[in-house]
């Protein structure tokens, strides 16, 4: 899927660099055996399951990086088209509107453009993931007590721009072929968020009817 996602978008339109683990690390192991398992045809329910004698929280760690470089590569693809006129919130239709909050500047939720919103987003994640405190790239650091719900928050933000993408610029995705591949993309990304639980339920509502369609 990894390969086929960049024939369809264009890798100079990723919205961040790509996130990589270091190649002695148990990380990019298990980040190739992931990928094995995808471009097997392995079935997603099945390739998101934890592999035997695996530690989760590594597991976890692989899939919010790759789910990180994925979402970039999608909105990249779309964030030319994703303007302050076009998209004046960060929405996914009429009734779901997404305010960013956090620790530094933003201390109540604001309410910003769909684009200024997801700027921040990324920058955001990549603190995070790049924070040896919260994602210790040496096997031997283990992850901190709170990493489960750092990551819990950076996939149900990420879930968000999927849902901006499908709402909001789902016709520029079919236009240009890529409907199939972001499906496929969705469709990982849910399965392994139902998974190990790290996404509430109720942030599925913007997509609930295609969701039980794609992913039955």
């Amino acid at each position: 899927m990894a390969s086929a996602l960049g024939k369809v978008f264009q890798k100079d339109r990723t919205f961040r660099p790509k996130k990589k683990f270091d190649k002695d690390s148990i990380r990019h192991q298990l980040h190739k055996k992931a990928a094995a398992s995808l471009n097997s045809g392995l079935d997603l329910r099945q390739a998101v399951a934890l592999p035997p004698g695996e530690s989760q929280n590594d597991w976890i760690a692989v899939h919010v990086v790759d789910f990180f470089n994925r979402v970039n590569l999608i909105y990249g693809t779309v964030c030319e088209h994703c303007t302050r006129t076009s998209c004046p919130t960060m929405s996914a239709g009429s009734k779901y509107e997404y305010m960013w909050q956090d620790a530094d500047k933003y201390k109540k939720p604001t309410k910003m453009t769909a684009k200024q919103y997801i700027n921040i987003l990324m920058d955001w994640i990549e603190t995070q993931i790049s924070n040896e405190d919260v994602f210790p790239s040496v096997d031997t650091v283990p992850f901190p007590r709170n990493f489960p719900a750092v990551c819990k928050k950076i996939l149900t933000r990420l879930y968000r721009v999927f849902a901006h993408v499908y709402v909001h610029h789902f016709d520029m995705i079919v236009s240009i072929g890529a409907e199939a591949h972001i499906n496929s993309c969705y469709k990982h990304f849910y399965y392994f968020v139902d998974e190990f639980n790290l996404v509430d339920h109720k942030e599925f509502e913007p997509l609930k009817d295609m969701t039980s369609k794609l992913c039955r």
